[in-house]
This record gives structure tokens, C-alpha cells and sequence, in this order.
């Protein structure tokens, strides 16, 4: 089952108050491309929806703020993140959920965390967020095509 139709507008109006419009059309590519997953590969249509549509609700906060944020939020920050805290934007995202919104679902937050970054076993959501994020319609990038056919084929191949 989908998202309610009245939460998404109110997670639309989150999103859009915190991003940009070219932000927001990836946001909704990406929300189109992960329900299309969710299609072809099973899964919980509304945790997918929720995840896509607050994926990057952090992104636009400035880097320093990230820092400083993530260091309130009790995220760790490892060194890659130190030099580069737009990787930041996942985790924090996550944690604002969590806070903000009261999402509590683990696989949500885990897709939400790992949207940028990956890690090992990954659940069936954290791979179609991951994988959405990268191959939405809007991507332009050298081999996105090969991509979005082998995420047609098979997720883990995709990966």
C-alpha cells in the first residue's frame, strides 16, 4: 500500500521548504524510480515512499552546520565524512526523521543512512532507495543507462 495521501503532502511540504526546486524534482524522480523497484522487486511500498521522498531532506544544510549537527545528533564522523561532510546529509537526514517526524522503522532510517554510502547486507529497502537515488530518471551521468537496465535485471548485479 501507498503512502497516505495527506502524509505525503505534508512530507512534500517538508521537503520543499528545506530544498531546492531542482532538489525536489530529483526527490520526486527518485520516489517514482524507488515505487518502480518496489514493483519488480516486493517490498513495502509505503516504507519505500516514506524513505524516497525524505532521502536528501538534510542536503542542502550548509557543511559546516552538518558538522556540527552530526556532532548534537551523536553521529560518528569518520574521517572521509571530516573532509567531506555532504556525506553527512544521509545520517543526519535519518537522525531528523527520527526526531522530527517520529519515525521509528529501522529499515526506513537504514535506507534514509545509506542512501549515499552503501554498506554490507543491506536490506531489500536500503539497495531500492540506493539504487533509486542513482538511476531516477533526472541522472545524467556515463553508464547511467547500463545501470537502470541491469537494476531491471537484477538488484544485487545493479549494486
Amino acid at each position: 500500500m501507498c503512502l497516505d495521501e495527506k502524509k505525503r503532502q505534508a512530507y512534500l511540504a517538508l521537503i520543499e521548504s528545506r530544498l531546492d526546486r531542482k532538489r525536489v524534482q530529483h526527490t520526486l524522480g527518485v520516489e517514482k524510480e524507488a515505487m518502480r523497484l518496489v514493483r519488480r522487486y516486493g517490498g513495502d511500498m509505503e516504507k519505500a515512499q516514506i524513505a524516497a521522498l525524505l532521502h536528501d531532506v538534510a542536503k542542502k544544510i550548509k557543511k559546516k552546520e552538518k558538522l556540527n549537527l552530526a556532532q548534537i545528533y551523536n553521529i560518528e564522523i569518520d574521517p572521509v565524512s571530516r573532509q567531506d561532510p555532504g556525506l553527512l546529509h544521509g545520517p543526519l537526514a535519518a537522525e531528523m526523521m527520527r526526531r522530527e517526524l517520529g519515525i521509528s522503522d529501522p529499515d526506513i532510517l537504514n535506507a534514509v543512512r545509506y542512501h549515499t554510502t552503501g554498506r554490507e547486507n543491506m536490506s531489500r529497502l536500503e539497495k531500492i532507495i540506493y539504487l533509486a537515488d542513482l538511476i531516477e530518471e533526472g541522472r545524467d551521468f556515463p553508464g547511467v543507462e547500463e545501470l537502470r537496465e541491469l537494476a531491471e535485471e537484477d538488484l544485487d548485479t545493479a549494486l
